[in-house]
C-alpha cells in the first residue's frame, strides 16, 4: 500500500486531491457513482495513477471494516 501522502494531498482551497495532481478525489467518487468504470476516469484524468486509486479504494474498505469490528458489541 502507498504512504498516503502519495495517496492524497489537499489543494490551497482545502479539496482533497489525489497527490501531483489537482484532480479532487470527490471526482473519482462522482463518477464511479454515475457508472463509470475506473479505466475511463483514468483516461479522463491520466495525471491520476491508477496505483493511487487502487489504494484509496483499499483505505476506504479497511475505513468501513474498522467501522463494523467497532460498532460490534
Amino acid at each position: 500500500m502507498s504512504p498516503p501522502n502519495q495517496i492524497l494531498s489537499v489543494n490551497t482551497e482545502g479539496t482533497p486531491c489525489f497527490s501531483g495532481t489537482q484532480v479532487p478525489v470527490r471526482l473519482l467518487i462522482d463518477r464511479l457513482e454515475r457508472g463509470h468504470t475506473i479505466y475511463e476516469f483514468l483516461l479522463t484524468f491520466p495525471t491520476v495513477r491508477r496505483q493511487q486509486v487502487m489504494a484509496l479504494l483499499e483505505a476506504a474498505a479497511r475505513m468501513i471494516d474498522l467501522q463494523s469490528e467497532t460498532g460490534k458489541n
